[in-house]
């Protein structure tokens, strides 16, 4: 059965990435004892035979510091030779314990991916001795589980143990008989071999319970469909706020394909009206289809002074009236028909940009416009 959380949902999505990260900050990390056990001792045992032979002149070297000539005074030289014996002993034991030192943290590399030291893991935290959650402890699976494992590791090096001597105790017997040295010989081999089978059981003992307490560690970090929620909302926002975000961008991404499209149909404008930098609308109407005037394009700005480069480069008659231009601007939309209001304005526009197209010398119309189609150049209406 899956796990439940305190609110009573069970625990049944996996961890995302965030939440491991967190898990590992605090110091929550799959650690297997029994692969510490297992590289401690192995490195122990190859450092024994790796130092078999440098351990007869290291006791001598050792015990000529406890040795006293007399001729010096007594206090001084057992001062002396302390002091060097320490040393001798401190050095020694570096040499030592340096490659334990090194497994050790290659242990933790290898269950955890990295060396990972968390302060938050060693800070005090009052639940660790609280008696309510110390029996918790003692009667909960893990303590079982661990229970089931001691007793497992204890029968199988026993067993171990007996299966070593068994095998051994006849020529072990046999060479202590003809000869002491020999027997002593023996004994060793048989403690080599004992420790290799020892190993062995270790080995296998420490890949199940690796195994084991990256499962366990996996199934305590595993989320209720509401935390996985809680963390979505936190790191990406509420579904709300992304579905408003979504529409804002498919919104602006529209705007800017049509602003793209009406520039690529600004060369077959008929005229385009501006203010004349500010504001610039081009216009299309073909004579004697039914329907008002359709805006193509508009802008303001950098957007305004293109859309005049683009008409210019097409030959499209540009006329400058800046009232006219801000009405068609703030009022109409691209690919809308003008405002009615504005259809005498523009068609008078129009008929004077027609007549100059066709070479006739026409003064320039006044345009007047509704006090409603009336705007500053913020949009601001003037009535």
């Amino acid at each position: 059965m899956a796990d439940e959380a305190s609110d009573g949902q069970e625990k049944t999505e996996e961890p995302t990435q965030k939440r491991l990260e967190k898990a590992k900050e605090d110091g929550q990390v799959a650690s297997s004892k029994e692969l510490f056990v297992l590289s401690t001792l192995s490195v122990g045992f190859l450092l024994y035979f790796g130092l078999l032979p440098f351990l007869s002149g290291l006791l001598l070297e050792w015990s000529a510091l406890l040795r006293f000539s007399g001729e010096a005074g007594l206090h001084d030289e057992i001062i002396r030779n302390s002091s060097t014996s320490f040393a001798f002993i401190f050095w020694k034991s570096v040499i030592f314990a340096l490659p334990l030192l090194v497994i050790i943290v290659l242990t933790q590399m290898a269950m955890s991916g990295s060396i990972n030291w968390s302060a938050s893991a060693l800070a005090f935290k009052g639940s660790r001795i609280n008696p309510v959650n110390g029996l918790k402890r003692m009667f909960s699976v893990k303590a079982l589980v661990e229970m089931l494992k001691a007793v497992g590791k204890v029968a199988s090096l026993i067993g171990a143990a007996i299966f070593v001597f068994s095998s051994e105790v006849d020529k072990l017997l046999t060479s202590q008989a003809t000869h002491l040295f020999g027997g002593l010989s023996r004994l060793g081999d048989v403690f080599i071999f004992l420790m290799i089978v020892f190993l062995l059981v270790l080995a296998v003992i420490a890949m199940f319970d690796v195994v084991y307490q990256q499962y366990d560690n996996n199934k305590k970090l595993k989320m209720t469909l509401q935390e996985l929620k809680d963390e979505s909302k936190q790191t990406e926002g509420s579904p709300e706020v992304k579905a408003k975000i979504r529409r804002l961008q498919m919104t602006a991404g529209s705007r800017a394909k049509q602003r793209r499209e009406a520039m690529e149909q600004v060369p077959s404008a008929t005229a385009i009206i501006t203010n004349p930098i500010h504001f610039a609308v081009a216009l299309k109407y073909e004579i004697g289809t039914r329907g008002a005037p359709t805006i193509l394009a508009m802008g303001r700005g950098h957007q305004a002074q293109e859309i005049i480069r683009l008409g210019k480069e097409a030959g499209v008659t540009v006329f400058s009236n800046e009232l006219l231009a801000r009405a068609l601007f703030f009022a109409g939309r691209i690919g809308d028909e003008i405002p009615p209001p504005l259809y005498t304005a523009v068609a008078a526009v129009l008929a004077f940009i027609y007549q100059l197209n066709k070479g006739e010398q026409v003064d320039e119309p006044d345009v007047d416009l509704p006090d409603d189609m009336l705007f500053d150049a913020n949009g601001k209406s003037l009535s």
